[in-house]
């Protein structure tokens, strides 16, 4: 089975995020209501989007373009700037569980290196103990060979006749 690839946590974490998208858009619509009512926002927006609207376009007006003056109705404006503010709204909830979901991802990720870096470490001082024990060994096995070569020198010298001169 594939239990490991879909923990408890990972489940939870989806039905939390599924959850905030079921809440953000009744939110959203909740806003866009109460913009759609407020005077301030009404008079922002219709300043706003009044001020960056081209006073001159292009209409098709009886088979050919000619310049005419228009300005989008204000109901039309309030609208779009309810809508505007309502996607935006969607758009921070869904946006900010990426980054949570980015975040969570960032450390989990750095949990694992951490533990991957601590059993190497385990290994590497498991080693370094080994190495160190081996030394010890060849430091008495090389005072003991020394021992036997002093002792080997001294038989020798006794044995052999002084030199002739």
């Amino acid at each position: 089975m594939v239990v490991g690839a879909f923990p408890i946590a990972k489940l939870v974490y989806l039905a939390a995020e599924q959850a905030v998208e079921w809440l953000s858009k009744p939110v959203a619509n909740v806003i866009k209501d109460a913009a759609r009512r407020s005077d301030f926002f009404k008079t922002s927006s219709l300043g706003y989007f009044h001020a960056r609207w081209k006073p001159t376009h292009y209409r098709w007006v009886e088979t050919s373009f000619t310049k005419t003056k228009t300005n989008p109705p204000n109901e039309e404006v309030v609208e779009l700037g309810a809508k505007l503010l309502g996607e935006t709204v969607i758009f921070l909830v869904g946006g900010g569980c990426v980054v949570l979901e980015y975040n969570r991802q960032a450390a989990n990720s750095r949990c694992k290196e951490c533990l991957k870096l601590e059993e190497e470490l385990k290994l590497l001082n498991g080693m370094l103990a080994g190495l160190q024990a081996r030394i010890g060994e060849l430091a008495v096995t090389t005072e003991t060979l020394y021992a036997r070569l002093t002792e080997v020198n001294g038989i020798l010298q006794s044995k052999s006749p002084p030199p002739k001169k």
